[in-house]
């Protein structure tokens, strides 16, 4: 437990910022879940799905909880697969 104040609010804003984190990974993951749904059962807006997962994407690596190379490399395999289902 943390005694001096700076310490202490630190530890708030870590939670706070953690919380913020563990929220926007989630909707992330649901999202490139349901565009990989949309495009194995050849759903007729996959290509909606895919647009809104690269979008997800896109904004966790802006606010950092995505690495580029990450995001690109989870981007390319989106649409290789919408690509693939025609």
């Amino acid at each position: 437990m943390p005694n001096i104040k700076s310490a202490k609010k630190r530890v708030k804003v870590i939670a706070t910022k953690a919380a913020r984190n563990k929220a926007i990974s989630s909707n992330l993951k649901t999202d490139i879940k349901k565009a990989n749904l949309a495009v194995e059962s050849g759903d007729a807006n996959k290509t909606e799905a895919v647009r809104v997962a690269v979008k997800a994407i896109d904004q966790a690596v802006s606010k950092g909880i995505l690495k580029k190379n990450s995001a690109a490399r989870k981007k390319s395999t989106l649409a290789r697969k919408l690509n693939a289902a025609g």
